[in-house]
């Protein structure tokens, strides 16, 4: 049977249950890597596609002329999330589609670097998460900000911190013991923020929104 959608995601993913989100007919891949969007063009007719995780680190990223081939080729292909966010935003002149609040970051105004979307998660499926991308980290910090618990000033210091660490180390109980050290915030109440955190990961929320929202089923 012929798939309605590609779609390679990894840590975006974990915790999940993909298979029931989209359905039989959605082929789900791992994280894409250079090479893999242009094996698939080559060995199959034009469909639609979805990157949400890709590789950067232990093997190539997926690259800007496959993808190209891929468009010119008459394939339907979105980005979102992640590694696919940020294709998109660079290709959306060239018809690459993006979705959702991450790839609305990157194809807007001001700098939003690769590495706000950067962990470091489990080599195999389901690629558990073991980092904390910076995203997340960054709209925690503004809720405890706008609600009164942290301090403008400490705010930025604890952001300007974790973004200066290697993506690997950007966990949460270095964000905890960040919070802790500005003497703002107890670490019962952080504890208690924490339980909470969900609510920050909008790369999960754009995912969950595109499995719902389904626009490889349209017919433009």
């Amino acid at each position: 049977m012929t798939p309605e959608l590609v779609l390679h995601v990894g840590p975006t993913g974990h915790g999940l249950d993909l298979p029931a989100l989209f359905g039989p007919r959605v082929e789900l891949r791992p994280p894409a890597r250079r090479g893999d969007v242009a094996e698939l063009v080559r060995t199959a007719p034009p469909g639609r596609l979805a990157i949400v995780d890709g590789t950067f680190h232990g093997h190539p990223a997926v690259g800007h002329a496959e993808l190209r081939t891929a468009l010119a080729a008459g394939w339907r292909v979105w980005g979102l999330a992640s590694m696919g966010a940020i294709r998109a935003a660079e290709l959306r002149h060239l018809g690459m589609r993006g979705h959702g609040e991450v790839y609305e970051r990157y194809a807007g105004p001001g700098e939003f670097d690769d590495d706000e979307v950067t962990l470091l998660h489990g080599a195999d499926a389901p690629y558990p998460p073991l980092s904390e991308p910076m995203v997340h980290l960054r709209g925690f910090l503004a809720d405890l900000s706008a609600r009164g618990l942290l301090g403008p000033a400490a705010a930025d210091r604890v952001t300007a911190a974790l973004k200066r660490r290697w993506y690997a180390e950007r966990t949460l109980p270095e964000l905890a013991r960040a919070l802790v050290g500005t003497g703002e915030l107890s670490a019962a109440r952080v504890e208690r923020e924490l339980a909470g955190f969900d609510r920050f990961r909008c790369k999960t929320r754009d995912l969950l929104d595109f499995a719902a929202a389904r626009p490889w089923t349209d017919r433009d």
